[in-house]
């Protein structure tokens, strides 16, 4: 073991970590979670993908650095009318079709079928109205959004990887308050039943497998490939697919490959020796775990913070996000009137039949590409 194993692997969690938990707060307060089910969402997905990239490191022996689903996190807190017992038959239904994506080679087949554009212009729908919302916020409450905002464009001048996590950090300075009572517990998970609603199956369930696969797993297999590894893209998607499967019954939602803090652990400066990097992963899995275990102590203060800081954060942390996939939903012309018309459809927030605006957006661009080739043929 390198110092750098440990230095890499440290950055690459709390990166992940600020950069996104505010937005599964607001994706667990969309399904009407109780605290005690929220702090169980964080350390259940948190463990398991600790215990995940340790895991598929030791045995691949390759780095694997695996993520929750901060799109998928997104998507959920973009939807209406879904209780945590439904999301949680979501969630359950959308790892099982990533662990059968890894063992059937037509689903696979399936999700690559689906045209980028596409699938970038669902994204960037379901991502519009939580950058949007930093503007509403700035306006409500301008005295919590003004310096947050300031923190985070100052932040970006001198390292746009940390801008998030120093956002974070203030927004917990200006806005917390200590909680009643915090506890550290052996295993703080609480069980949530899982329900199975048609409605929600389809208008969750199947977009949060897709923008899984197609946001998140993908681009992860593609920063390992551009380092030079060989990913071991099957075990990966049923190990990924089979423990989110397993903690959905705990409210947590999927995990997967990692893109951005993955490439922090691929670098040359984490070991001139790329064939001995796969320990970054392990030392990654580890801390991952703790911080898990932690989850009882560290989520109660973010509990605690205003919505205007949240909202904020969760805001600001998917400007990237939105930027790439707008660039992918605009760059294919001759598919760009139906990524169009996905994005309109998807941010618009329509839910028609119980089924949320993410199926129906997709469900939009892919009948305007087939009846543009019907026209060609």
């Amino acid at each position: 073991m390198r110092v750098s194993h440990f230095s890499a692997a440290l950055v690459a969690m709390l990166v992940g970590y600020g950069a996104s938990v505010a937005l599964l707060l607001a994706a667990a307060a969309a399904v009407g979670a109780t605290p005690e089910q929220t702090i169980s969402w964080v350390a259940a997905v948190s463990v398991a993908k600790g215990l995940g990239s340790a895991g598929l490191s030791a045995w691949a022996r390759v780095p694997m650095v695996l993520a929750w689903s901060t799109p998928g996190a997104a998507l959920i807190a973009a939807t209406t009318g879904v209780g945590i017992e439904a999301a949680a038959g979501a969630f359950l239904l959308a790892g099982a079709l990533v662990a059968l994506t890894g063992v059937v080679p037509v689903m696979g087949r399936a999700v690559r079928a689906i045209p980028q554009a596409v699938a970038s212009a669902m994204l960037a729908g379901v991502l519009l109205p939580f950058v949007m919302g930093v503007a509403r916020y700035g306006t409500a409450e301008p005295w919590i959004v003004l310096p947050l905002l300031a923190v985070f464009l100052l932040t970006r001048l001198w390292n746009p990887l940390y801008a998030v996590l120093a956002t974070l950090l203030v927004g917990l300075v200006l806005g917390w308050s200590p909680p009643e009572t915090v506890r550290l517990e052996a295993l703080p998970f609480t069980f949530v039943r899982p329900v199975f609603e048609p409605s929600v199956l389809i208008g969750l369930g199947l977009p949060l497998y897709l923008v899984t696969m197609a946001s998140q797993n993908l681009p992860g297999f593609a920063v390992m490939s551009a380092h030079g590894y060989a990913p071991p893209v099957n075990a990966a998607l049923v190990a990924t697919g089979l423990g989110s499967a397993l903690i959905a019954p705990l409210g947590a939602h999927t995990f997967n490959m990692a893109a951005i803090t993955a490439a922090i652990c691929m670098g040359d400066d984490v070991d001139p020796d790329r064939t001995r990097r796969w320990r970054v992963g392990v030392v990654y899995g580890a801390l991952w775990v703790v911080m898990g275990w932690l989850t009882p102590v560290v989520l109660p203060a973010m509990l605690a913070l205003p919505p205007a800081v949240v909202g904020t954060v969760a805001g600001l942390a998917l400007i990237p996000a939105l930027t790439g996939a707008l660039a992918g939903g605009m760059a294919d012309e001759p598919r760009r009137f139906a990524a169009i018309l996905t994005f309109a459809t998807t941010a618009s927030g329509v839910a028609a039949f119980g089924i949320g605006a993410a199926f129906w957006g997709l469900l939009a661009g892919l009948l305007a590409l087939g009846l543009d080739r019907l026209k060609a043929r």
